[in-house]
């Protein structure tokens, strides 16, 4: 499925955008922009270091918080408490363990390109998106004049080309910002904005704080947020500059570029703690120089971003892939279950890579698009599901090297983690609990009023080590493995061998453990979070340490750790059936307090680890069937997307198809209103195909692909299992591209529900012997370095290879 000419993919909406739910994101990893279309020509910008916050934020709470009393000392009394059953005063200490909160991804600036008086032109689609291309197309009249405007990310810089068959009138260009404005500079062809972005900002739900954004007062602290956008044009009119912005005159052809520059920015690339000198100035002529860059180097109709359409697995199930789709009758409320499926597989894809790119921070809550000066949930990570979601399709989708952005977030959360692991809890290595910030937050949330339920977790940087141990699988990067993963993985295993706890009977326990967000109810129908130890702890624990076992010897390390694991593992205990077959959620069998609770914890080790599988572990695993079985269908997107790929895990392609079409249902509701949390009442998909809690959440979206792609290839038992959970519902289709862990791409092709052509492709420097799956069928191949290989497999017969 090569991309060229008019065979692309295209999503086209009938109307300019009325809301931030209808306009359509573009994005490089650095700069994301939301499209509106139409005369208004709006462009809600955000800059990917726009946050909140000032780097030195987590150290200066990690001493407020031990300055009121927590640390081992304490930490040695919640265990007394939780040993004596008194759970509530457990809880109690332990909220003074509870830093303030994490930092806000804020949104930065908006662009208006007006052209008054413009239009839809008739028989064309208002907008549309064409997401090979990662370009927004418009074709307008303005009295009688047709025009052109096409909209784009490239290094930074949003583009704008407008293209008219006759001189335009007038088109005004205004630039504002919802932040604190210092200053604005307008010349011919050049408009600049001084930003103030705010050293702290509360969440939401933290009432309390007023006001809840605070900026540096002058001359005040060591950091000021400052940041700049710079717009810049090129036409064959006349350019006059104003008070609010720029009006062009006269013009056929037009190129607009909008760049920006942040103290943050410096910050983040870690060069000499250039960030504590960085003049304003020179943040400004940096904003300056990529708008005058973008303008010179570029021409009508000008390059697009190929970055999507190098590599990635390309979907087309049901057949269809390439064309002009409407969004609201062709996909929202369409009949073609499997073209569905096919674009939110490809609309996943473009938007992780459309808000992950190296060098950047990480894709957050909302990816790189957030519209409002007080997001939900701070628009920040949510580490106990949220973020890793976000990156599970990067393997599997072929874009791993979109996925170094949180390598880079996690080395920031463990340089802090090294100080609260410490600290506060006496141990070694490094820790993060369930939020972090552009700044690498690790303490507990919660301003010591958290529920323990979800603000006392201490296993969020060990989930983020098995998201960077699948960008090694997937990748087969050694050197990464080695430099920059490794040292990851050792200092989570150091602190949790100093975490984990053994009774006088020789028992493995965790004190305290909290399964995310979840309670049970005790003896006295009270619920409760604390008090026993939760499966998903024990699970990423247990992987962790066989990770890390292997790494060494991968790497030929002669390290001292490798005793201790081996130790440690010997003692971790197995997984709890309880008395109906289910797996346990904790240590004991408890009534539940949330039968049909939004996570799946416990399941973990079946997705996106690999602890429990069908073939190796049955019992096990059909022990996680009975649990998801009990849980109900979706809550909300990301809900769905996880149940979705436990479903494929199983081998389960029914359950998951039925999980994927409610997922993709639209949503009728208030898209602005924050829905209960309890799965009462579900989201589904927003006019511009965002997945909704409600709100938006980006997750939802980046799951979709990794679950999709898994009913189609799974590679985490040993094998390349080709189609291990097909649906009825796709007789047919194909995918190029799709990653398999050890570095190997597979095509795949099928008909009549059966396996039609396979290819396996080793794009590494050595040979490597293979082992592929087809319904019962196993054959072993040998793939040359840099070969391929086509696969003969008959699903229930001997195959041959």
């Amino acid at each position: 499925m090569t991309i060229s000419g008019d065979r692309t993919l295209q999503l086209a909406w009938r109307e300019p955008a009325a809301h931030w739910e209808e306009a359509i994101p573009l994005g490089d990893g650095r700069l994301g922009a939301m499209v509106f279309g139409g005369e208004t020509g709006r462009y809600q910008v955000n800059d990917a270091t726009v946050w909140s916050g000032t780097p030195g934020i987590p150290a200066e709470e990690l001493r407020r918080v031990l300055a009121g009393g927590a640390g081992p000392e304490r930490l040695g009394e919640v265990r007394t408490a939780l040993a004596d059953g008194d759970l509530a005063r457990a809880e109690d200490l332990l909220m003074t363990f509870e830093g303030r909160y994490s930092q806000e991804f804020l949104p930065f600036v908006d662009l208006r390109v007006e052209i008054p008086g413009a239009a839809p032109r008739d028989g064309s689609p208002a907008r549309v998106l064409d997401l090979d291309r990662s370009r927004v197309e418009e074709s307008l009249v303005a009295d009688g004049i047709r025009i052109d405007r096409v909209s784009r990310v490239h290094d930074g810089v949003l583009l704008v080309e407008l293209v008219a068959d006759a001189p335009l009138p007038e088109i005004r260009l205004a630039l504002s910002t919802p932040l604190r404005e210092h200053a604005r500079t307008a010349t011919d062809g050049m408009l600049t904005l001084d930003i103030a972005v705010p050293i702290d900002g509360a969440p939401l739900h933290e009432q309390s704080v007023v006001p809840p954004l605070r900026y540096a007062e002058p001359g005040v602290g060591t950091y000021d947020g400052f940041a700049a956008a710079a717009l810049a044009v090129r036409s064959d009119g006349t350019t006059d500059a104003g008070d609010h912005g720029l009006t062009i005159r006269g013009a056929r052809r037009v190129l607009i570029s909008l760049s920006s520059s942040t103290r943050a920015e410096s910050w983040w690339a870690g060069v000499d703690d250039e960030w504590r000198t960085v003049s304003t100035e020179t943040i400004r002529n940096r904003a300056r120089d990529r708008a005058r860059g973008a303008i010179a180097a570029d021409t009508v109709p000008g390059r697009d971003d190929v970055s999507h359409a190098a590599d990635p697995a390309r979907f087309a199930i049901g057949g269809r892939r390439e064309g002009r789709w409407d969004v609201e009758s062709d996909i929202l409320r369409g009949d073609d279950d499997a073209l569905r499926a096919t674009v939110a597989a490809e609309y996943g894809r473009y938007l992780l890579t459309s808000s992950s790119r190296a060098g950047g921070p990480a894709a957050n809550l909302q990816g790189i698009w957030n519209g409002e000066l007080r997001p939900a949930w701070s628009s920040n990570y949510t580490i106990n599901i949220n973020t890793q979601m976000n990156y599970w399709a990067a393997g599997p989708l072929g874009v791993i090297p979109h996925a170094e952005p949180l390598i880079s977030l996690v080395e920031r959360l463990a340089a802090n983690g090294r100080d609260v692991a410490r600290d506060l809890y006496g141990c070694r290595g490094w820790v993060a609990h369930h939020n972090t910030d552009l700044w690498g937050w690790s303490l507990p949330v919660g301003m010591g009023h958290g529920a323990p339920s979800w603000a006392i977790w201490m296993m969020g940087g060990v989930w983020l080590t098995h998201s960077l141990w699948d960008h090694w699988e997937f990748s087969d990067d050694r050197r990464t493995l080695r430099e920059r993963i490794w040292p990851l993985l050792r200092g989570a295993s150091e602190f949790c061998l100093d975490w984990l706890q053994v009774d006088a009977d020789g028992r493995v326990f965790l004190a305290p453990s909290t399964s995310p967000e979840n309670a049970y109810l005790d003896a006295d129908g009270v619920p409760r979070a604390l008090g026993l130890t939760a499966t998903m702890d024990l699970e990423l624990i247990r992987s962790l340490f066989q990770r890390a076992l292997h790494a060494i010897e991968l790497l030929e390390l002669a390290d001292p750790l490798r005793d201790e694991l081996e130790a440690a593992l010997a003692l971790l205990p197995d997984l709890g059936i309880g008395s109906d077959g289910r797996l346990l959620e904790w240590s004991e069998e408890v009534p539940e307090h949330e039968p049909a609770h939004r996570h799946l914890s416990a399941l973990v080790g079946l997705y996106p680890l690999d602890l429990i599988t069908p073939e190796g572990t049955p019992q096990t695993a059909d022990a996680a069937r009975r649990f998801l079985d009990a849980r109900g269908p979706g809550a909300m997107g990301w809900s769905w997307a996880w149940k979705i790929a436990l479903r494929a895990r199983l081998g389960d392609g029914e359950a998951a198809h039925d999980l994927l079409t409610q997922a993709l249902t639209p949503y009728d509701g208030d898209a602005r209103r924050h829905g209960p949390v309890d799965g009462s009442e579900w989201g589904g998909l927003l006019p511009n195909l965002f997945s909704t809690h409600p709100p938006f959440q980006i997750d939802g979206n980046l799951g979709f692909p990794a679950a999709i792609a898994e009913l189609l290839l799974q590679s985490h038992a040993g094998a390349v299992h080709l189609l291990p959970a097909l649906p009825e519902a796709w007789p047919e289709g194909r995918v190029t591209g799709l990653g398999a862990r050890g570095g190997l791409r597979v095509d795949l092709a099928w008909s009549g529900g059966r396996l039609e052509s396979a290819v396996v492709h080793n794009p590494g420097t050595e040979p490597r012997a293979v082992r592929v799956r087809y319904g019962s069928t196993e054959a072993e191949v040998l793939l040359s370095a840099g070969g391929e290989h086509a696969i003969q497999l008959a699903p229930d017969t001997a195959g041959t290879a």
